[in-house]
């Protein structure tokens, strides 16, 4: 279950006309912050975004299933599954789970959590996550993404970006 806060920081991203990867964003942060706290730990970094992005998904945030070539059919199901479970689309009683079963597998799967290392939330491997997934997308794609971010940020977004790259380009040119 999301926290409030990781809630409404979503909710205020929709406000401010940001993407639903933006708001679904806010509940992978929370996910890689829960890791890096100890709570449970992750096999890897694109787990923690998986369940990021499910957690996002019953939450509400309107974000489309993964594309027939990119997933597993089971991926696109529980995608689909969890954007009906946030839209408040109810299961038919037939398909519905006794809510013993539902406790269970939702212990078995807190405790396979807490198995795990929290090796998956580091830099190291959400940067090399980052990367690999930026390289699987085109130029245009990447140049348009970033045109939009641009867009929404704001004046003071922008202008505090800006000073960011100039000192990181300062800072690089000393070394």
């Amino acid at each position: 279950m999301p926290e409030q806060k990781t809630l409404k920081r979503a909710q205020a991203d929709k406000r401010a006309g940001k993407s639903a990867s933006t708001q679904a964003g806010e509940f992978v942060k929370e996910q890689v912050d829960r890791v890096r706290a100890g709570k449970h730990g992750v096999k890897s970094a694109r787990q923690a975004i998986a369940i990021g992005l499910s957690e996002a998904r019953r939450a509400g945030v309107d974000l489309k299933a993964p594309k027939k070539s990119t997933t597993s059919e089971a991926t696109r199901k529980k995608a689909a599954a969890d954007n009906a479970a946030g839209q408040h689309k109810a299961k038919p009683a037939a398909k519905r789970a006794s809510s013993e079963s539902t406790a269970k597998r939702a212990r078995a799967a807190t405790t396979a959590l807490k198995r795990e290392s929290g090796a998956g939330a580091s830099k190291a491997s959400l940067s090399k996550q980052a990367k690999s997934a930026a390289g699987r997308r085109p130029a245009a794609s990447r140049s348009a993404a970033a045109k939009k971010a641009a867009a929404t940020k704001g004046a003071a977004g922008r202008s505090a970006a800006a000073k960011k790259a100039a000192q990181t380009r300062a800072a690089r040119a000393h070394h």
